[in-house]
């Protein structure tokens, strides 16, 4: 069941820290967008699994969003000190976890109504 969360990550990082030369500045407004997108994405992932399998003491939500904006760190980190068309930005580790939010809240709120259809 983590499989599509391992994956998705996997393509996060490889994207994240492919060496690409300089992205035009009309690429680079739709950067935050995307960074948005990838995080609500695997947050997703994330989600349906650790909900159901979960024996933090944490709500799961809690426990996901941290995970995820964590690995977001860790990508601008690596960014930052392993390539060297890439770099560290403050903005883009704020797009990723207020994506994994966004990404959090559509899975919880579309598990919360399943479970009340059923």
């Amino acid at each position: 069941m983590f499989l599509p969360a391992v994956i998705l990550a996997a393509g996060i990082a490889i994207v994240s820290l492919w060496e690409y030369p300089q992205v035009p500045h009309a690429l680079s407004a739709n950067d935050k967008i995307m960074h948005g997108l990838m995080y609500a994405l695997l947050a997703m992932s994330w989600m349906i699994p650790v909900r159901h399998h979960t024996t933090a003491r944490v709500a799961p939500y809690i426990y996901v969003w941290l995970s995820v904006t964590a690995y977001g760190a860790l990508i601008e980190l690596l960014q930052h000190y392993c390539t060297h068309s890439r770099s560290c930005e403050t903005a883009d580790l704020y797009a990723d976890a207020i994506g994994a939010l966004i990404g959090i809240a559509i899975t919880t709120a579309l598990l919360a109504k399943k479970e009340n259809a059923a």
